[in-house]
């Protein structure tokens, strides 16, 4: 498909603005006015449009923030607010954006990007593929039955999320696929768009806190809802006093909702399994600089190994061929050449650079092939927690 006919450019005049807030209401079903506000959030220019003769036919957001794998944060742009005008659909309008968008990164030196699709077709083609997990769980306060709080709670204005940054942090560097946020999702965690109102909670000694959360509350025709917005939980105690807190709430709240992986160690101190995962969705990763991904990325400290690779990439030539990636002390190091033992392309690297699905299980789909010496080695590269994100852009 023929991509030349479109032209890329940063979004910066004002009747474009227009016609993209425009097309993303539309889009994104939102209220007049409501892409301007949006648009204010992130920043005028982190917004990218696509023209085909000198008309806008669609945009995206850039969310340049960090996500942490193997204990360290690697620069990552996230996508967002992916929109096309319907009457430049199917075209290649899309995919052109996509591609214009990842050269774009490329040229920027950034590592990796990530994604909440919409429709994978599309993503796959510019080289995106599932990566991890984004899960909302619930549970009937009556159920918790823990009320052991050894903590004290203390109140906070939840806007002054600054409070919150270090032990966000601290937890983020443990769990494989969280974000170093970008400042707009702190922003709608603690000032949402709506009329809803925010409360937050420091856990523990407010000179030493071991955790926090922050929450709305709903009301439904049928019942009412706590919505965990964000937590944070270094200490079991930290965990014990964060259920207790909840089940006091059951003479006025009947339901409790929060995010975390598939596999929550939250709903392990509940006495029975009625915790229950009531949405799931895949977001998507692309590998943009190989070299500097593979690099960054922390891995196991006991794991001495070395992986040759070969790798397929249509779009970004430099990404393109047989590596070697040496793992040592937790680092990595890569070298062009080797033997090529394990071939697959750059979007199958992306969820086995994730761990969301083991080298065997690529390897059984037909997604990679590779010796058993080359899969041996990647097993031990690559191992680690279920990959998983708790905010959604």
């Amino acid at each position: 498909m023929n991509t030349d006919k479109f032209q890329y450019s940063i979004l910066s005049d004002s009747e474009d603005m227009q016609h993209l807030g425009y097309i993303l209401e539309q889009c994104f079903i939102m209220s007049a006015g409501d892409s301007a506000i949006y648009m204010k959030r992130l920043g005028v220019d982190k917004f990218r449009v696509i023209h085909q003769n000198q008309q806008v036919v669609g945009g995206l957001a850039l969310l340049p923030m960090g996500q942490w794998w193997g204990g360290q944060s690697i620069p990552m742009t996230g996508i967002a607010a992916v929109g096309i005008a319907p009457e430049y659909r199917g075209c290649g309008a899309a995919i052109a954006l996509m591609e214009k968008t990842l050269q774009e990164l490329y040229q920027q030196q950034i590592p990796i990007s990530a994604l909440y699709p919409a429709t994978q077709t599309l993503y796959r083609k510019a080289g995106y593929e599932q990566a991890g997990n984004y899960c909302t769980w619930q549970i009937s306060t009556d159920k918790i039955q823990l009320t052991e709080t050894s903590l004290p709670l203390k109140p906070v204005v939840a806007e002054q999320h600054h409070i919150f940054h270090d032990l966000y942090q601290q937890q983020a560097q443990l769990t494989h696929g969280y974000l170093h946020r970008h400042p707009a999702i702190w922003q709608g965690l603690t000032q949402p768009d709506t009329q809803e109102t925010v409360s937050a909670y420091l856990i523990g000694n407010p000179d030493q806190p071991q955790g926090y959360i922050i929450f709305t509350q709903q009301r439904t025709p049928d019942s009412t809802i706590m919505l965990v917005k964000d937590w944070v939980m270094l200490t079991n105690a930290a965990i014990t006093t964060f259920w207790s807190f909840i089940a006091r709430h059951r003479s006025q709240i009947d339901q409790v909702q929060w995010r975390s992986s598939v596999i929550d160690h939250l709903t392990l101190l509940l006495p029975e399994q009625t915790a229950k995962i009531t949405s799931h969705q895949r977001w998507m990763l692309r590998i943009v600089d190989l070299v500097k991904a593979l690099e960054m990325r922390g891995y196991p400290s006991g794991v001495s190994a070395e992986l040759h690779l070969e790798v397929k990439d249509d779009l970004l030539p430099a990404n393109n061929g047989k590596f070697i990636l040496s793992v040592t002390d937790g680092k990595g190091k890569i070298t062009t050449g080797g033997k090529g033992d394990l071939q697959l392309d750059i979007a199958t690297l992306a969820p086995l650079y994730t761990s969301l699905f083991t080298p065997q299980q690529l390897q059984l789909t037909g997604k990679l092939k590779a010796t058993e010496t080359a899969l041996l080695a990647a097993t031990e590269i690559f191992a680690n927690s279920s990959p998983v994100m708790v905010d959604f852009f």
